[in-house]
């Protein structure tokens, strides 16, 4: 569970190797996609209670991590995520928190590990907390009910006569016979106890189980051919194994077998759940492959497989995850491959953000002694973005360029759109120095329909000083806006720049530019403009003046490349500010890399 408490790095550095995932096919001659691990990506997760329920679906119950973390002790809700076919995972929303425990810690916090059973048309959610102040010894395993697997649920109470400082980790076995048997313990405390009826309390006295091999937290127990198993984890110092033990009784005695997990990446504690699943056998766990410390952990699924006798191989960590058992279907949380990756080939509709731009506002000791935001190490510092398209509402791509002389720093990003309101953790690699602005990080949120967004950058965990951010969507059509082509009558263009079958060109020379006149503005104010260009270079920077333009700065903007000068695909957005009336004027600038400009559109926000 949570008691080795790490201390709080952050080094942000992400994983680089490319997984490949392919379409699911009933075809045993095509390739599988697969799931990727972690498997939930949009929240931090730790200790998966995995079970399968009437419906057919799968469903993950899990304790959450609460980012920035302040250690184990802010943990304080649960999430519970389902699938079909174990590679798109729906995060289902939060069913519980410490708010909702009316006996509860006063201060709150310390929802640890959960686990979940369903009777007579009730699903229990069984989950460990502190009824007082002294938590370590007022420790109580409260019980809540829903008629649904994943919402609704109400806490009912908690289950008399269990160890007020040495259960935790509670685990609900049902066996054949229709017969549940609740497990759990810590601190080298292992129990086990026959539920009664009603699901609430004990029927009969409860055991402490003797002679299993360095018992720690984490009980977990099913039934195979017969066998009963009971996995936990260790106390091993590098890290907690997971060991597991057989019975021919759910209550024991226990016969040990090994590890069957080994430490989990950059993460000290281990907690899993095993359970079959449309024929394979598969086993949670969790790492801090994503933020690279422990108390900032993501769920992971392995497959698992048993030897001819009913011994369990160990449990081989991947990044690729398991593949697909069914055709894709619904998802809200995205592939941890696709993340670090950048897999974003569908955002191309992209506005860029100078940190001297007017909706940019900043504080909480973040400075601008120039065009940049820096001091964001300092506690409370942020970077705070209004008005932000997010068009017909949903997945955003928000990328931040930055500087920074640390090893690794994280910023907390807040938008508009995050219904769980817990934030995204965004890891920003060093670059070298302050100074060295060739940082590039990117992170998909959520966004509301409209133009009426925030995105808030919270600092206090390493340095970055930030340069630019840019904001991608999916396009759901073709800009809507006023369309003028570069053959135009009001284009005009110069400084080296030149005019060829209807585009303008050699807008790599320094000085070259070309300008629309009559542009309308509308009643005044902020306007997108879209440049339709094709560049063969990697990366090229346009300067966009126009008529609204009051600090006479001018707008900059950031054209990625396309794979050739004839290759008209690219498309980058930009907002500006225009005057009242159709007499406006827009200049755009080269000299900084290459590009061929087809037509530009603009859009009124009005």
């Amino acid at each position: 569970m949570k008691k080795k408490v790490m201390n709080l790095f952050l080094s942000g550095v992400m994983l680089l190797s490319i997984l490949v995932g392919f379409r699911f096919s009933s075809s045993a001659a095509d390739p599988v996609i697969k799931s990727g691990n972690p498997i939930f990506t949009s929240i931090f997760t730790a200790d998966p209670s995995a079970h399968v329920w009437n419906d057919g679906r799968i469903y993950v119950y899990a304790s959450h991590d609460i980012f920035p973390s302040r250690g184990s002790d802010l943990m304080d809700k649960y999430h519970v995520f389902s699938s079909d076919n174990m590679v798109d995972w729906v995060d289902e929303g939060q069913i519980l928190s410490a708010a909702d425990v009316s006996w509860g810690r006063p201060e709150g916090g310390f929802m640890w590990a959960p686990d979940a059973a369903y009777k007579d048309g009730t699903y229990y959610l069984y989950f460990p907390h502190p009824s007082g102040t002294d938590w370590n010894n007022t420790w109580k395993i409260g019980v809540a009910t829903s008629s649904k697997p994943a919402s609704d649920f109400t806490v009912q109470g908690y289950i008399n006569g269990l160890p007020g400082n040495s259960f935790i980790d509670p685990a609900v076995f049902k066996d054949d016979d229709g017969s549940y048997y609740l497990y759990g313990g810590g601190g080298g405390n292992s129990y086990g106890a026959k539920l009664a009826s009603n699901m609430m309390s004990l029927d009969g006295p409860l055991q402490q189980f003797t002679g299993l091999t360095d018992f720690h937290e984490a009980s977990w127990v099913f039934k195979r051919n017969g066998i009963y198993y009971l996995m936990y984890s260790d106390n091993n110092p590098s890290g907690n194994q997971m060991r597991y033990a057989t019975s021919s009784n759910p209550l024991g005695p226990w016969t040990n077998r090994g590890v069957i997990l080994d430490p989990v990446k950059n993460s000290g504690t281990s907690h899993g759940s095993i359970v079959e699943y449309k024929g394979n056998w598969y086993m949670f766990y969790h790492n801090a492959e994503i933020s690279s410390n422990g108390t900032l952990r993501s769920v992971c699924v392995d497959q698992l497989y048993f030897n001819a006798d009913g011994t369990i191989k160990k449990v081989v960590q991947t990044t690729d995850g398991v593949p697909a058992v069914g055709p894709r279907s619904r998802a809200t949380e995205t592939k941890y491959y696709d993340l670090v990756n950048e897999n974003y080939s569908q955002y191309t509709q992209k506005t860029d953000y100078a940190m001297t731009a007017s909706n940019v506002t900043f504080g909480g000791g973040a400075t601008r002694p120039g065009n940049n935001i820096e001091n964001m190490h300092t506690s409370g510092s942020y970077i705070q973005l209004s008005g932000i398209n997010g068009g017909s509402g949903g997945k955003a791509l928000l990328t931040v360029n930055y500087a920074s002389g640390d090893a690794g720093t994280a910023f907390k990003v807040n938008a508009s759109g995050d219904t769980a309101g817990d934030g995204y953790f965004l890891a920003l690699p060093g670059t070298g120095g302050w100074g060295n602005y060739t940082g590039k990080t990117s992170r998909l949120i959520d966004l509301n329909a409209g133009t009426a967004n925030t995105i808030k950058l919270s600092g206090g965990m390493g340095g970055a000083n930030v340069s630019g951010v840019s904001v991608s969507l999916i396009p759901s059509q073709p800009p809507q806006g006023t369309e003028y082509p570069m053959s135009g009558s009001n284009v005009t263009f110069g400084g080296g720049a030149t005019r060829s079958g209807g585009n303008i060109e050699n807008l790599h020379i320094a000085g070259s530019y070309f300008q629309l006149t009559g542009v309308n503005g509308g009643t005044g104010g902020q306007a997108s403009v879209t440049l339709v260009y094709a560049s063969a270079d990697t990366s090229t920077t346009f300067k966009i003046n126009t008529s609204g333009d009051t600090t006479g700065n001018g707008y900059s903007v950031t054209l990625p490349g396309t794979g050739g000068w004839g290759a008209y695909t690219g498309q980058v957005t930009r907002l500006v500010n225009l005057n009242a009336g159709a007499n406006n004027t827009i200049k755009v600038n080269g000299g900084l890399g290459g590009a061929n400009v087809s037509r530009v559109i603009v859009t009124l926000n009005q």
